[in-house]
């Protein structure tokens, strides 16, 4: 299967110049800086490559994991294909290279995909299980099988596991067959592709065009196993939208916004709507759009010197300028000369009045003689120095590289300084005593439809409140913080200087990284910035280079970003739900977000009864995406993180939930739309053509479909405060005398977590837990071989439990459940 390169349109924004995101410099600005004054030479070792987006494809999984770890810029949308995987990379020339080094295949531009009738790429949901015969000793397993539909056309996507699907020589092949619905035969027969990550075998799976539903699959194993089951909806029966209310408000953004414009709106919606609004300032303050200026000078190679300025550029280092020169004699010292914010370097000469200085001289005595000047000074990247420093025909300014005045900036010049990030907070009731629902967007700062997404769902809640019940019953039953940009340093980068900008803008690398030329390339991954599942522990996906779009910092929590949201559940520890909105690929996903690539050790899964409260969550969500113009994000794209996507070591969402047991969701909106006229799917983009076609990829329709989702999410959290309904659970199949053995599993009214005992103790919350039989599957089957007393109470996704029972309080009611499986032998 083929997925169409993703194609980034000239974005909308009013009063700024269009970008692309394949543009290194914003349009009409000296490549080398606008601060560059005239007259001063640049050298051509500032230069930046320019930054492509390019198809790849990895051999598999392992191969994903070596690309990852070495810090390169993968696009959300990876794909999976029966000859391995699929991609994108934003890359320069010289990491192409790379890349193939690594075995990464660079594939030519596609024009879109063609559902096939072959494997495709796939990862399983969990909502509606496909129904089998409750066994203990199947050697083959069907997960899941989905049906959906999206613009006229069907589709069935299929999961199954084998037992020998660890089994690598001979490879378990699988196929799968469909009847046309019900009294129909089987047929049809399809290959499934085998999907191993990391080494480990997670399962096979299929997704392919139907023209009719099917109501059962039956699926085979070249090892002799064989299962059936019954096919599900996928996102076919969700509510209607809020959208769909009488008189109901929305579609208020006009355009992406940058930083400034988000957060002058979010103060402006707490002044109009005092009742049920505020801003909250996070305490820790970003480093700021703002650079030290530097200057590469005095030749190449061996003989190049980096000078940085003590003072941020905007505060007098753009006005040092910096001359190497030459005098006439012989047997002259190096010297420096400094006059207001003129440096003159002296350069020696020999007896034979030749030049004699190195670079590494020169950079020493720039940082010891420029009267505090400059701050840091340096030949160029590994070089020793030892080459011997030219002159300059003029001298050379020192820039930040950021423009000083840009073309159409909203509000003028965008502040230099650290910058304090706003957080809107709406509800009726801010006393901590609603659930709180967190929406954080463009941790990465090329993303910018998740801002407009938040912002658009922030509008709605304000503007409908007084008219809208719906909309009435979120504002006074939860408590939602909104922050709109959590990333305004490196988004106002990626606005007027680097489309592709992905971090922050703080700067940690030592002196072989530290030139100009690398200036797109600094900068801490704010996502992979957290404490659970770090790179700093082992977990893969985050990156030890400075220069790797997955730098992951110093230490953990090294960057304001990322200590502002611990603080802010800390302080407000009513916060218990929280999506990280992200673009693009259409994903919605949660924990485990990293594993240890040797092994394939995870963090820690959620418990079976918090991953069914997920899925149940995720098809709420997604079915209010659907409703909008029938967008589907389908079961391959949704579940744990390392399932979905890829290992994403130091990740937010695995700080919030297992410090704090926050339900915490990340999105990647923005994900492929299926084209009817071509049978193709258009992938998105990191910032696609604001208006385009209404059916396809555009970022006010993704704005839109992905704001209804959101609005879910208040609901969702809403339903959960008032939810005060007591989960019951049973035992399948129920206490009785059985001939032999017997295989039981228990089953809940909801998604709750069972705890139980079988060795006729009370059950605590330190019992054992009822656990998945595999990820993504349904509970385990006990094989009850001899008389066994299971006793147990359920505890829901709110925390009510089954029957009042108290587990901390070892009172005479005893009224937890109990079943006896009596078995009798024969």
């Amino acid at each position: 299967m083929r997925r169409k390169q993703l194609r980034i349109a000239l974005f909308a924004l009013p009063a700024l110049v269009g970008s692309v995101l394949m543009a290194t410099t914003p349009a009409g600005a000296d490549p080398a800086g606008s601060t560059a004054r005239a007259g001063s030479e640049r050298s051509h070792l500032e230069d930046q490559d320019p930054v492509r987006l390019v198809r790849i494809q990895l051999a598999g999984a392992d191969m994903l994991d070596k690309v990852v770890a070495a810090g390169f810029d993968l696009e959300h949308g990876l794909r999976r294909v029966p000859t391995g995987i699929e991609g994108e990379a934003v890359v320069t020339a010289e990491q192409i290279a790379e890349l193939e080094a690594l075995g990464v295949e660079i594939l030519d531009d596609g024009q879109g995909f063609a559902w096939s009738d072959d494997a495709d790429g796939g990862l399983p949901a969990f909502r509606a299980q496909a129904v089998q015969p409750l066994s203990h000793e199947q050697t083959v397993r069907i997960v899941r099988a989905d049906w959906f539909t999206t613009k006229g056309q069907g589709f069935l996507y299929v999961e199954a596991r084998t037992t020998a699907g660890q089994q690598t020589n001979p490879i378990v092949a699988m196929q799968l067959e469909n009847d046309s619905g019900p009294g129909t035969s089987f047929g049809s027969a399809r290959t499934m592709s085998r999907f191993v990550d990391s080494g480990q075998y997670m399962f096979h799976r299929n997704l392919f065009k139907l023209d009719a539903r099917p109501s059962q699959i039956r699926v085979t194993s070249s090892t002799g196993g064989v299962a059936t089951g019954f096919v599900s909806n996928w996102l076919e029966d969700g509510a209607p939208p809020l959208t769909a209310n009488p008189g109901y408000k929305w579609d208020f953004i006009d355009g992406y916004k940058t930083p400034q414009q988000l957060y002058r709106r979010a103060e402006e919606i707490a002044r109009q709507y005092p009742k049920i609004a505020e801003i909250i300032y996070l305490p820790y303050q970003t480093n700021g759009y703002q650079r030290k200026a530097q200057a590469t000078v005095g030749g190449t190679g061996q003989a190049a010197v980096v000078a940085s300025s003590a003072a941020w550029g905007h505060e007098g280092g753009n006005d040092i300028t910096v001359e190497f020169v030459n005098r006439p004699g012989a047997n002259l010292p190096l010297a420096v000369e400094v006059n207001g914010k003129a440096i003159r370097v002296l350069l020696a000469k020999d007896a034979s009045g030749g030049l004699a200085s190195t670079a590494a001289q020169v950079a020493n005595a720039l940082k010891t003689q420029s009267g505090g000047l400059i701050d840091r000074a340096h030949p160029y990247r590994t070089n020793a120095g030892t080459g011997i420093v030219q002159p300059t025909p003029v001298p050379v300014a020192l820039t930040d590289f950021l423009d000083e005045k840009r073309v159409g900036a909203p509000e003028g010049e965008v502040p230099r300084g650290p910058a304090t990030i706003p957080v809107l907070r709406i509800g009726k009731h801010r006393d901590g005593k609603k659930p709180g629902v967190l929406i954080q967007a463009q941790d990465h700062a090329r993303e910018w439809v998740p801002a407009t997404t938040s912002l658009e769902a922030a509008e709605r809640l304000v503007h409908n409140y007084d008219s809208d019940k719906e909309t009435k019953k979120i504002v006074d039953n939860t408590d939602v913080f909104l922050i709109l940009s959590n990333n305004p340093d490196g988004a106002n980068y990626s606005f007027y200087n680097f489309a592709s900008q992905r971090r922050n803008m703080t700067n940690h690398c030592p002196d072989a990284d530290a030139d100009p030329a690398r200036r797109n390339s600094w900068g801490v991954d704010l996502n992979r910035n957290y404490r659970v599942g770090s790179g700093h522990d082992g977990y893969s996906g985050g990156s030890t280079n400075c220069v790797s779009d997955t730098y992951q910092g110093p230490e953990k929590l090294s960057e304001p970003e990322s200590k502002n949201i611990i603080w802010l559940v800390e302080k407000y520890s009513n916060i218990k739900f929280m999506m990280s909105v992200h673009s693009n690929g259409g994903q919605l996903f949660w924990q485990p977000g990293a594993y240890i690539a040797d092994g394939r050790i995870t963090t820690p899964r959620p418990p079976l009864g918090d991953e069914a409260f997920y899925w149940q969550s995720a098809a709420r969500i997604l079915s209010q995406v659907k409703a909008h113009r029938q967008t589907v994000v389908t079961p391959e794209n949704v579940g744990g993180s390392s399932d979905v996507l890829y290992s994403s070591a130091g990740n937010v969402r695995e700080d919030l939930y297992h410090n704090y047991g926050i339900y915490a969701f990340g999105w990647e909106v923005g994900g492929s739309v299926y084209n009817p006229a071509t049978g193709n799917w258009q992938g998105g983009s990191f910032q696609p053509a604001w208006v385009g076609n209404p059916d396809l990829v555009s970022g006010h329709a993704e704005t839109m479909e992905y704001a209804n989702g959101i609005m879910e999410m208040f609901r969702i959290a809403a339903d959960w405060g008032k939810d005060n309904k007591k989960p019951t659970s049973s035992l399948a199949p129920g206490a009785g005398t059985y001939a032999g053995s017997v295989d039981v599993r228990f089953e809940t009214s909801e998604p709750a977590t069972i705890y139980y005992t079988t060795d006729g103790s009370r059950p605590t919350l330190e019992s054992p837990r009822y656990q998945a039989t595999e990820f993504r599957e349904p509970g385990q089957v006990f094989h009850v071989t001899e008389t066994t007393t299971f006793r147990w109470f359920s505890v829901d996704a709110a925390g009510n439990i089954e029957q009042n029972y108290d587990p901390t309080k070892n009172d005479t009611r005893n009224n937890y459940r109990e079943a006896t499986i009596t078995v009798v032998q024969q």
